[in-house]
């Protein structure tokens, strides 16, 4: 016989048991929700958190102890505001404290649970994505060594004020340029030169207004836009303001570094109605300056438009003429004063337009330099004379040195020097090239003295330092270079019999140059007096200039070229000829 209370035990001890079961179930759930690593929390009707799991309660203690605790008044706001409206949302929420900054993705959804309305919230932290995105954004509309805002920032402000503007505003777009920024690169450094810029940026930047906007566009070149302004003479104020505090020596790496800045103006609406237009016509205003004194301003007007529009056509001749080659090479003799004879020559590059004029290097070098196209003319002038090598043979000699002109520019890139280099070995007569450069290849910190000067001494090219005393250097400059020839610039010997300071110079230079082993020569002779004062007080013995011959065409000579000189200047392999009959002009050279 069955107890009556049996089964309501074995009830109880189930029931028990259940129970039991649920409570470790349930802590295994809340020990789950505890150590989410997703931030999960609970908000109730008034926006109180009901529960909150360790991600989110460290979130939570990082937003109480920052300084503007309002991240907790801003998530109950949401809170109310998204259980009044029964609608999930995603949202991001930035929580700073002291020198972090963490951002979360947080995902909320209205509940009801047990008659309660409750807001369960879940958020994952973005902070690394969030700052991967802002150093995208960083890196395409600012300049990341000057933080200013790129070109395409300032573009879309000018845009955006156009497209809303009937003409009626005033606006200014001014066109900046540091001035001689290459060579202070070669001589400080580029560190120096990018610090140089970063400076620039803040001075120019000093006293703009919020509506103001201040651009690095390329390398040294910055755009500046001021809106609104008045009238053309507050922009002129304003400017030549800038101009001022810009002409205070900067003190960059221990050195005191004096920048100019050349500015062009536009003013909208008056000199162009798009941004395009007013920036180039801000561009063209600058280039004006930029062609007479430097470290000025000035606001762009149509002349500038026509003389912009002649240089363009300059341009494109001289690039159709490199592409056709219509380049020839002028001789002009280097001689011994003492005995007349002829010690080498100088070659020196003429375009032929295309009414069959020569003209001068100064109409195109300078534009060459500028545009990039130096090197191709300087290796075309190489072609030259390895095509004129056996007129050069016949009339000056199979021995004489045949002097080139290296830009400044070039003389300190490691790239083309190789090249050039390589171009001369090809020849087959290498030995035959002695390199003009000036000074400030070897006083600038470039490749020069170090890695270029040895390619060309390896080969027996000689090196000649032309245009001396009118660079950067000193006398004292000197004892570091390693050259084989001084040219003493013209400047120095004009009328040298009446300057008695020149005189000085030259007799300075001329002692130092002796010790150091190496020739130098007088330029731009071009009066008996001239040479005959250098030959009684000096010891200089060659010389070259108009005195003694004007630059040479070969074929002015008419003597008939060699066919073998045509197959040489496809091939520049081959090596000098033998001598040949001498060639003496009645009254001139001998050798």
């Amino acid at each position: 016989m069955h107890s009556p209370y049996k089964n309501d035990f074995q009830a109880a001890a189930t029931q028990a048991a259940n129970e039991s079961a649920f409570e470790s179930e349930l802590n295994i759930l809340k020990d789950i929700f505890r150590l989410l690593p997703t931030s999960v929390t609970v908000q109730d009707e008034n926006g109180e958190f009901v529960l909150v799991n360790d991600a989110a309660a460290a979130a939570l203690r990082m937003a109480t102890a920052a300084p503007e605790a309002s991240h907790l008044n801003d998530r109950r706001e949401t809170c109310l505001e998204l259980l009044r409206s029964g609608r999930p949302a995603v949202l991001e929420e930035s929580i700073a404290g002291g020198q972090t900054k963490q951002v979360f993705l947080t995902s909320h959804r209205p509940v009801r649970i047990a008659e309660r309305n409750l807001l369960i919230s879940s958020s994952t932290d973005i902070s690394e994505q969030k700052a991967f995105e802002e150093h995208l954004f960083r890196s395409a509309y600012y300049d990341e060594l000057t933080g200013l805002p790129t070109r395409r920032v300032i573009e879309h402000r000018v845009n955006s004020l156009l497209k809303y503007d009937n003409g009626q505003s005033l606006f200014a777009l001014a066109f900046l340029d540091v001035d001689n920024f290459k060579h202070i690169n070669d001589y400080y450094g580029h560190s120096v030169g990018d610090a140089l810029l970063a400076e620039i940026a803040k001075r120019v930047g000093l006293d703009l207004r919020d509506t103001d906007i201040l651009s690095r566009i390329s390398g040294d070149e910055f755009v500046l836009l001021l809106n609104p302004v008045e009238s053309e003479s507050e922009v002129a104020e304003f400017i030549r303001f800038i101009l001022q505090r810009l002409k205070t020596p900067f003190f960059i790496d221990q050195s005191e570094i004096f920048a100019s800045t050349s500015i062009g103006v536009s003013l909208y609406p008056e000199h162009g109605r798009s941004y395009e237009e007013l920036r180039q016509n801000a561009d063209i205003a600058m280039y004006r300056v930029k062609n007479g004194s430097k470290g000025a301003a000035a606001f762009f007007d149509a002349s500038m438009e026509r003389e912009a529009l002649a240089r363009m056509k300059v341009e494109q001749a001289l690039r159709v003429a490199i592409l056709e080659k219509r380049f020839c090479c002028a001789f002009q003799p280097k001689v011994d004063i003492r005995t007349q004879e002829l010690m080498g020559v100088e070659a020196l590059v003429r375009l032929r337009d295309d009414e069959g004029v020569i003209q001068a290097p100064s109409t195109f070098i300078n534009l060459a330099t500028e545009l990039g196209l130096i090197d191709e003319l300087t290796h075309l002038v190489l072609a030259e004379i390895v095509k004129s090598i056996d007129l050069i043979n016949e009339n000056f000699g199979p021995d004489t040195t045949i002097s080139m002109n290296v830009a400044a520019k070039q003389a300190g890139n490691l790239e083309f020097m190789r090249s050039f280099a390589q171009a001369i070995e090809a020849t087959g007569f290498p030995k035959r090239f002695m390199i003009e450069v000036t000074e400030d290849a070897f006083v600038t910190k470039t490749h020069f003295q170090d890695e270029i000067l040895p390619i060309f001494r390896k080969l027996g090219v000689k090196i000649s330092i032309d245009d001396f005393g009118i660079g950067y250097s000193s006398l004292s400059a000197l004892a570091d270079i390693t050259a084989d020839e001084i040219k003493i610039d013209r400047s120095f010997i004009t009328d040298i019999h009446k300057r008695p300071r020149s005189q000085g110079i030259l007799r300075a230079i001329e002692s130092l140059s002796e010790a150091l082993g190496m020739t130098v020569i007088a330029e731009g002779i071009e009066t008996f007096e001239e040479l005959a004062y250098l030959q009684a007080a000096t010891k200089i013995r060659y010389a070259q200039g108009y005195y003694f011959s004007k630059p040479i065409f070969l074929e002015d000579l008419k003597l008939t070229t060699p066919r073998a000189s045509e197959a040489r200047a496809s091939q520049i392999s081959r090596p000098a000829q033998e001598n040949r009959p001498t060639y003496s002009r009645a009254g001139g050279y001998r050798r």
